[in-house]
């Protein structure tokens, strides 16, 4: 048997709780999760409540109190609309949760491409984000997508980064030759940014200017693991699919087995 180290440990413990939590409570409905007034971020926020509810098991928990306290036992970082990470668990994976209204609908990450695994340096995460846990860190992600239809959870794809994603690397590439292509076009002025870039002074006048944004999206987990033969339904209330390396699956405990 495949030694785990306990790094993997606590990734596999993870979604043994997220999936055991699921199945103990038997909700998927989150319309009363919502408490924004724009429809589209509105289901955004109630998925990302769900996520934190399954974690924190708190997803029939009535005091809110109780709830704030278990988030701050389970969680050392609670994101923000502008960055990433969504989530981190304390000592634990990094959460990025993305919701989609069709089960083949294609992924938008905006301005962020896709990661292997988060490290505290990337320029694209929060100060106070880059301090948890004591800092200086790599953890591995777990990309957590949602079908919500009609306010209710279809489908939950669990995909650790590694099984997603190529070495961060790979995209660094791209963004850096994209830089560098644009910092060549003469007689204009090129500045660094946390986007793709900017340029400066574009007209004769010197008061123009460029963003340059990137939209990153990826394929639907549907069509990339379609290999797998995977037995779809999208008639059942819920449907869970979790996707890890084959060394985590193969030490799974026997206790995960027993929740199907």
């Amino acid at each position: 048997m495949v030694n785990l180290s306990s790094k993997n440990l606590y990734s596999v413990a993870n979604l043994i709780k997220v999936i055991s939590h699921l199945v103990e409570n038997s909700i998927s409905d989150l319309q009363d999760r919502s408490k924004g007034k724009n429809r589209v971020n509105d289901l955004g926020d109630s998925l990302e409540a769900f996520i934190k509810d399954i974690f924190a098991d708190t997803l029939s928990e009535s005091d809110e109190s109780i709830r704030v306290q278990k988030y701050s036992q389970v969680f050392s970082y609670l994101g923000n609309p502008k960055n990433p990470p969504d989530l981190i668990l304390r000592n634990s994976d990094a959460i990025e949760v993305k919701k989609i209204e069709s089960f083949r609908s294609e992924i938008s990450l905006n301005s962020s491409y896709p990661k292997s695994k988060l490290f505290a340096d990337d320029p694209m995460i929060t100060r106070d984000c880059q301090v948890v846990d004591g800092g200086e860190w790599t953890k591995d992600l777990l990309d957590i997508i949602g079908v919500v239809q009609q306010k209710k959870l279809k489908r939950l794809w669990l995909i650790y980064g590694d099984c997603y994603a190529a070495d961060n690397q790979v995209y660094k590439i791209i963004k850096n030759t994209i830089n560098t292509g644009v910092g060549e076009i003469p007689f204009v002025e090129f500045s660094e940014t946390k986007e793709l870039g900017r340029v400066n002074k574009v007209d004769p006048l010197g008061i123009t200017y460029l963003r340059i944004r990137g939209m990153w999206g990826i394929s639907n987990p549907v069509n990339v693991y379609d290999y797998l033969n995977i037995d779809y339904n999208e008639k059942v209330n819920l449907q869970v699919i979790a996707i890890i390396t084959a060394e985590n699956f193969c030490c799974l405990p026997a206790e995960f087995f027993r929740l199907a």
